[in-house]
């Protein structure tokens, strides 16, 4: 087994490198590649593995084992033969802005209130992490903005090895108990902490910080944030929407909130007006079909619990079974029958089983829906 040369901690900004193919081994559907030297970072403390190309060959997959650096590929290379590695520098870049601000973040949180970040993961869009304990909104509010300007002092990052008892005087961050050759990253400022991920030599490169949400989480929280270019692209984004927004409603884009708030307390006096009026509506169908048996109505765009309303209203004048059918827009419709004192459950089981429906309900009283035609459902209970 050979020790691979990780030529992504001598210059983390190595985008392309030449090197020797040591062992090419069948693993699965495809290969482990193993270099002499190699500038892609394998999975690892929370941060995803580099991916790229070997002699133009796709890596899928790097990951490392006792000091070997293993290369998934899907074709073999000549083991003994030169290759030219290229990684996806624009992925790397990325992640080397999130891990660097997510670093900043739990610093400054663990310096001002003590907690640790015992959970870290990045994906494709956000970086998650999660706190040992309870952060406010404001708190968080504050950390966000210390963390940008910590960024914008543009401080360069230090990445040391320190001897055994030099180590042993420094309070530094860890999730677990460490051994042999410590790697140490230091925000100045900001945090010290063992990490083997790959990190920006100066702050500023990360560009800006954007926390997004916070939820409870375990005995402490969990926030998601984002760093560098992603949030640009997130607030372009936003931008975008809001200027959508603002066009719909024929509102500035700074007023869009306020324009939202006089839409909703239109809807709710709309949808007061319509209660009444679908109050009004069960009412008349009641005093309608009042002592005439049982009752098959149609009604368009009732909502599901509309559709409740007029069969329990209905069904107390009837003196019979009532079942009420309302089109959506999907073709099928929703339903509802009930009949006082009465027992529809064989009934409903026949109608769904002939009527491609399912739903139902207490004895008395069922809902649901049906994919039939009008003419279908009528002709089932003409039967």
């Amino acid at each position: 087994m050979s020790e691979t040369r990780k030529l992504y901690y001598e210059d983390v900004y190595i985008k392309e490198f030449t090197a020797k193919v040591l062992e090419c081994r069948e693993a699965g559907k495809g290969y482990e590649i193993v270099l002499d030297q190699t500038a892609f970072y394998p999975e690892g403390g929370g941060q995803p593995c580099d991916l790229g190309t070997l002699n133009e060959i796709a890596v899928t997959d790097v990951r490392e084992k006792d000091g070997e650096i293993v290369h998934h590929t899907e074709v073999a290379l000549e083991v003994g033969s030169e290759v030219t590695g290229k990684i996806d520098w624009e992925r790397r870049f990325d992640l080397m802005q999130q891990h660097s601000g997510e670093h900043i973040v739990s610093g400054l949180v663990h310096e001002a209130y003590g907690y640790d970040n015992v959970g870290f993961h990045m994906s494709s869009d956000v970086i998650t992490v999660d706190l040992s304990g309870v952060l406010t909104e404001a708190q968080l509010a504050e950390i966000e903005a210390k963390t940008n300007q910590k960024i914008w002092e543009n401080t360069p990052v230090e990445i040391f090895y320190p001897p055994k008892e030099e180590l042993e005087k420094l309070s530094y961050r860890s999730k677990k108990e460490l051994t042999g050759q410590v790697r140490l990253v230091r925000f100045p400022g900001s945090d010290l902490c063992a990490c083997c991920g790959t990190h920006v030599t100066h702050t500023g490169e990360i560009g800006a910080v954007k926390i997004l949400t916070v939820e409870n989480f375990h005995e402490g929280i969990r926030l998601t944030m984002i760093c560098g270019k992603r949030v640009m692209d997130y607030l372009n984004m936003v931008n975008e929407q809001n200027h959508q927004i603002s066009m719909k409603l024929s509102a500035k884009t700074g007023e869009t909130a306020a324009a939202v708030a006089r839409l909703q307390d239109e809807n709710f006096r709309l949808k007061g007006k319509v209660s009444h009026m679908v109050d009004e509506l069960c009412a008349t169908e009641a005093e309608r079909w009042a002592d005439s048996g049982s009752v098959l109505l149609f009604h368009e765009g009732l909502e599901a619990d509309q559709v409740r309303r007029m069969a329990d209203t209905v069904m107390q004048k009837c003196s019979g079974c009532c079942a009420v059918f309302s089109k959506s827009e999907d073709g099928s419709y929703k339903y509802a029958m009930g009949e006082q004192n009465g027992d529809l459950r064989q009934f409903t089981k026949e109608m769904n089983a002939a009527l491609n429906g399912r739903g139902g309900g207490k004895p008395f009283f069922v809902q649901g829906s049906v994919k039939a035609s009008e003419e279908e459902i009528r002709s089932f209970f003409q039967q």
